[in-house]
């Protein structure tokens, strides 16, 4: 195959095959390895602190010299309510009985010890650290934000799931865009928490490509050479991969994480809010069934924070009824080969 070389150009890396970021799968480690294959490395920050953020693009410029992206969360942060308050307090109450009668013991936080932050610190971490590619997904970045951006010459890549959400990081002057297919494994792009596109991933690439003008990424459900050049033939002119890498030596996933996805079937892969209260892809167990569909959810990111501690307890005994294991809907054989080594297979086969 001929590789397109618009983004590949644009970011400074001979493959346009971009690591997705999978915050609390993917290390420092996973995106020097991703560097190393030649493809673009992404550093999950997430929501994390400026601190901790700085920490991490620090520590993975001692791994590598290599471009990389930093990936942030843009997603809005409900008010805190009346009904909030007390839905947090029969939520947290249920959870921690939950986990009582499976055996966890866990003591969840209150509210106010929540810690939420908005993505507005990290974009001055982004500047400040000299990072020349950022891509962000939950939403779109503010105004005042992409221009402090593009004054820094920081390329940005937005994430979408539907036409609409494309059109809105275009016309706001978003570089590059990511078009997140239904297949992709762990939580949605979507801008809108309650409401998740049905459209298939092939389906909307070809769409956006329709609409657009900006180079697009896709991903969702790539995990071979096939994969990639249906996806090249429908607009892409880049390609992340994130499910592919679940279980490869970089991944933060522990051993019987690893196991579960090489057991996993198709119709144990599903949708749930359970976890975080946005959607997400992965693998159905007993903790889903409790949860989702009950009145135990919470906004985003409030039933994120809430279930942290629950989901170490459980991960510390090795229970995966009570973890999220995210994964996309293309099952295979989840390699446990170096990063380098799966990116490296991959572009052998295209």
């Amino acid at each position: 195959m001929l590789w397109p070389d618009t983004i590949s150009k644009k970011l400074g890396v001979q493959y346009p095959i971009i690591q997705a970021p999978m915050f609390g799968v993917s290390t420092v480690q996973m995106v020097a390895a991703a560097a190393r294959a030649n493809c673009l490395g992404s550093l999950a920050l997430a929501d994390l602190s400026a601190d901790e953020s700085i920490e991490l693009i620090r520590e993975t410029r001692e791994l590598t010299d290599k471009p990389f992206a930093v990936n942030i969360f843009t997603h809005h942060i409900p008010e805190i309510t009346d009904d909030l308050k007390d839905k947090f307090v029969t939520t947290k109450q249920f959870l921690e009985q939950l986990a009582k009668d499976n055996d966890i013991e866990v003591s969840l936080p209150d509210l106010e010890d929540l810690q939420v932050r908005s993505y507005h610190e990290l974009i001055d971490v982004a500047i400040e650290e000299n990072c020349k590619i950022l891509s962000f997904t939950f939403g779109n970045l503010d105004d005042l934000s992409i221009q402090k951006l593009k004054e820094n010459d920081v390329t940005l890549i937005g994430t979408c799931t539907s036409v609409n959400e494309a059109l809105i990081l275009e016309k706001s002057g978003i570089d590059i865009i990511c078009v997140q297919g239904t297949e992709a494994g762990g939580h949605r792009g979507t801008f809108d928490t309650d409401h998740v596109p049905q459209i298939g991933g092939l389906s909307l690439l070809s769409q956006v490509y329709d609409h657009v003008e900006v180079p697009l990424i896709y991903a969702g459900g790539i995990y071979n050479g096939r994969t990639v050049k249906a996806v090249k033939d429908l607009g892409a002119q880049g390609f992340q991969v994130g499910n592919l890498l679940l279980a490869s030596q970089e991944s933060a996933l522990q051993p019987f994480e690893k196991e579960r996805l090489k057991k996993v079937r198709e119709d144990e892969i599903m949708l749930t809010k359970s976890f975080s209260g946005r959607y997400a892809r992965g693998v159905r167990n007993k903790y889903i069934e409790a949860v989702e569909d009950s009145e135990y959810i919470l906004p985003y990111p409030y039933q994120n924070k809430l279930t942290n501690a629950l989901r170490k307890a459980a991960k510390s005994k090795q229970n995966a009824d009570f973890v999220g294991i995210w994964v996309g809907q293309s099952i295979h054989d989840y390699s446990e080969l170096s990063t380098e080594e799966i990116l490296r297979n991959l572009i052998f086969q295209i």
